[in-house]
């Protein structure tokens, strides 16, 4: 059977961690998960990475996506280690509501540790200060 004709060819894993590592959605949906994990009872060290991820998902809208994705991999990373020493819950408790989410964000920040990374390490920053002169979303650079 022959494949439809507006199927878009298939992407490497390389670009794909590349979309993930520049996406300034990841960040902020690792912030939600630890905000829904921590907010009550209050935990004040998992949430200080809230506002850093935020941050990180700015500058990756304002146009430096090497930056964004280094702040990234960097915090999500910490988090994970933060989230993973946490003492060994019983077996039923990791099947509640709660372990679900927990899982999710240390799967998430995992993910976006190693496309963070990965878009660091392969990263451009001159031709990304060419597609912000380009864009001048915010009328930073002047006509010249």
């Amino acid at each position: 059977m022959a494949s439809p004709a507006n199927s878009e060819p298939a992407q490497s894993i390389f670009s794909r961690l590349d979309g993930w590592g520049s996406s300034s959605l990841p960040p902020m949906g690792l912030a939600t998960l630890i905000t829904a994990l921590h907010w009550r009872p209050f935990h004040a060290l998992p949430m200080l990475f809230t506002p850093l991820l935020v941050f990180s998902s700015y500058l990756t809208l304002a146009g430096f996506k090497t930056d964004g994705a280094a702040m990234t991999a960097a915090w999500s990373g910490m988090y994970v280690l933060l989230a993973a020493r946490r003492k060994p819950a019983m077996l039923r408790n990791k099947f509640t509501l709660r372990g679900a989410v927990r899982g999710t964000a240390m799967g998430l920040g995992s993910a976006n540790f190693v496309a963070g990374a990965y878009t660091y390490a392969n990263g451009n920053r001159e031709a990304e200060g060419e597609e912000r002169r380009e864009r001048n979303r915010w009328n930073v650079y002047k006509n010249e």
